[in-house]
């Protein structure tokens, strides 16, 4: 189904004629392509902060130069307000912001580090609601555009019972898919210590080529580069495109973080719990993988050390965003103090934050909405299995 077809009655496509706005829509005839015309994100609420300030509750606000830069897909989640039905049978969804990148992106501002997003929305209502959620929660938008001529991606975002998901997206395309690499803010990116991407963007073009552009940027400027695939299977043409899209740039990264389905994913179907299998994935250049396990915590993989930490044990009522609260608990802390790879003690400290990261972010519905702020988590860490 095309994405414009689901989106909000009364909307179309900006005419040509006109510049880009929020009104003024016409929709696309058949066969129509559209064309990326992309403009910077305005914002609607207050003007934005562009050098470090504290917030009210002493955490660092809106920064130039961002310690952590996140690229890709930023959408709207729709979410079943009840639990173990289908798409079909749910009463009512829930709206939340949502998208990998974006909520790593949230997620270390709500810690208290400093981050940036880069990606593409269209410029629809959901495309500027998104937008100023990044802006209240104090992450960077100088990389946001909104696309006049695509719309903001859509996800339906079925809960079962034991609050896992299953996903039907709508992007056919949307915004984050037109991304082009002459759009990029690649001094954003050159100035961050960490770059931290996923693979979907690496699907179709010219995000493809946009994508790769920015890692490449980031490689050159001596930036940590940080690598989620967050495998979503329906949006590949097959599954062996998706494994050769997320191996393509799997030797890139100095920071990986899977999934144990991931990993049994990536090695075709073997054990993901045997080490020995684990390690098939680590390059020569790694610093440092990271393989989550949901409640049971973690795995961790270095050249000089390797181990397990122990997860938090909550209530699972929406799994959407865990894994991003994960990252986002460990990135905010590689930001501050890279000797954390180096140390095995410290990093297992690290690593325990960051599991309680992802636990509390399951407690609520909604990847953004549910991120937890620094004092929650150092509030719920006396509860970590060592």
């Amino acid at each position: 189904m095309p994405l414009h077809a689901a989106c909000v009655a009364g909307r179309g496509l900006p005419s040509s004629s006109s510049p880009p706005r929020a009104g003024g829509w016409r929709s696309l005839s058949a066969g129509e392509r559209p064309h990326s015309v992309a403009f910077a994100a305005p914002l609607r609420t207050r003007a934005v902060r562009t050098k470090a300030v504290l917030s009210s509750d002493g955490a660092p606000g809106m920064s130039d130069s961002p310690h952590v830069v996140c690229f890709g897909e930023l959408l709207i989640d729709f979410v079943p307000t009840v639990n173990g039905v289908s798409l079909a049978e749910a009463p009512a969804f829930k709206k939340a912001p949502g998208g990998a990148p974006a909520n790593v992106a949230v997620g270390i501002a709500r810690l208290g580090g400093s981050s940036a997003f880069i990606g593409k929305v269209g410029n629809d209502e959901f495309g500027y609601m998104l937008a100023d959620i990044l802006k209240q929660n104090n992450v960077n938008t100088q990389g946001l555009l909104f696309d006049a001529h695509a719309r903001t991606a859509l996800a339906f975002v079925t809960l079962r019972s034991d609050g896992e998901r299953e996903f039907m997206f709508y992007r056919n395309p949307s915004a984050d898919m037109l991304l082009e690499e002459k759009e990029l803010e690649l001094d954003l990116i050159r100035k961050a210590k960490i770059f931290h991407h996923g693979s979907i963007s690496l699907i179709t073009e010219p995000c493809k080529t946009a994508h790769i552009a920015a890692a490449k940027a980031a490689r050159e400027a001596g930036v940590l580069v940080s690598y989620d695939p967050n495998l979503r299977l329906p949006l590949w043409s097959s599954a062996e495109d998706a494994r050769d899209g997320i191996l393509s740039i799997w030797e890139t990264a100095d920071v990986i973080k899977i999934s144990e389905e991931e990993v049994s994913f990536l090695t075709n179907g073997e054990d993901p719990y045997d080490d020995a299998v684990v390690k098939k994935l680590i390059h020569p250049n790694l610093k440092l993988l990271l393989v989550t396990e949901g409640p049971d915590g973690c795995r961790y993989y270095s050249k000089d050390f390797s181990g397990r930490v122990g997860g938090l044990k909550v209530t699972a009522v929406d799994t959407t965003g865990a894994g991003d609260a994960f990252a986002a608990g460990i990135l905010s802390q590689l930001a501050t103090d890279f000797s954390l790879l180096q140390d095995e003690g410290r990093l297992r400290e690290a690593l325990k934050f960051a599991n309680v990261c992802g636990a509390l972010t399951v407690t609520e519905r909604g990847a953004i909405p549910a991120l937890p702020a620094r004092q929650q988590v150092l509030d719920s860490l006396a509860s970590v299995v060592a």
